[in-house]
């Protein structure tokens, strides 16, 4: 289990690899059309653009009557607390959100983990992602993405969370909890030194474009991440179970040459015992 983990842990690292320079690449699109403003520059640049120059519905922040929260987990165990941590986050997600009722929190399990989870708090899971769960690929994402978009613009959610595992390192990964939707267009993500680019047919109707694309390339990015994640904690986890029997092995082989040595040294005392009562 170790060696696979360990081979579908490089398959999921060049995904990211080959991912991640298309990912950077929408951000400083993002950062560039956040930075233009063809009225110039002035000390309220940064405070129009954010909220009031872009007019997406996607960055709406309203009352939370109702919550989407989505947590990606693992469909098997032997992974160390890699889904242990999951639902104790989730858990503790649920419990903030407990004032809005049990039918305003809407949970999206991505694993039979997490889903198995979700039925024991007495929620029931909308959906069955199983099938996906250790199988992330653009277009799955791609939908869940547009489903979550749509039910914030009918307003069937006011906010969408994501809970899940982000690599770091093979012996490294953290719970992230992070909101989805509305997206939060942060005032670090604007360079007021940008250059002035010119912008056809204009920013608002770009950005229209731009930023559902980024959201459905964040989510198949957090999969990714969760997958990964997961291989690496398995990969981890099995080699301690590797070493631990090893170790016990070898405990158990010693404790073996003793006891095999203290019968030969018990069988050697009765036959020199005998000896001694026949000739005595």
């Amino acid at each position: 289990m170790m060696m696979v983990s360990s081979a579908k842990l490089q398959k999921s690292q060049r995904i990211i690899l080959s991912l991640s320079p298309y990912q950077k690449k929408l951000q400083h699109m993002m950062q560039l059309f956040l930075s233009h403003d063809e009225r110039g520059k002035d000390e309220r640049r940064k405070n129009e653009l954010i909220g009031k120059g872009i007019n997406s519905p996607f960055t709406v922040m309203r009352t939370v009557k109702r919550v989407a929260i989505i947590a990606f987990s693992s469909n098997s165990g032997l992974a160390g607390r890699f889904n242990d941590n999951i639902i104790e986050k989730l858990r503790e997600v649920v419990k903030g959100y407990m004032h809005l009722g049990k039918e305003n929190i809407l949970i999206y399990p991505i694993g039979e983990k997490v889903a198995k989870a979700v039925r024991g708090m007495g929620f029931e899971p909308q959906g069955d992602y199983n099938e996906i769960s250790g199988k992330p690929e653009y277009i799955h994402s791609q939908l869940m993405a547009d489903k979550l978009m749509e039910m914030f613009l009918n307003g069937t959610v006011d906010r969408a969370e994501l809970i899940y595992h982000h690599y770091r390192s093979k012996g490294s990964q953290v719970v992230i909890h992070e909101p989805f939707l509305p997206l939060e267009l942060k005032a670090d993500m604007i360079d007021t030194e940008a250059p002035a680019y010119i912008i056809e047919p204009d920013r608002e109707t770009i950005m229209q474009e731009l930023i559902p694309k980024s959201l459905k390339v964040k989510l198949f990015a957090t999969h990714l991440d969760s997958v990964t994640s997961e291989h690496a904690a398995r990969m981890t986890a099995m080699q301690i179970a590797t070493d631990n029997a090893d170790d016990l092995s070898e405990e158990l082989t010693m404790e073996y040459n003793k006891l095999r040595q203290e019968s030969i040294t018990n069988e050697l005392l009765d036959i020199v015992g005998g000896s001694f009562g026949r000739y005595g």
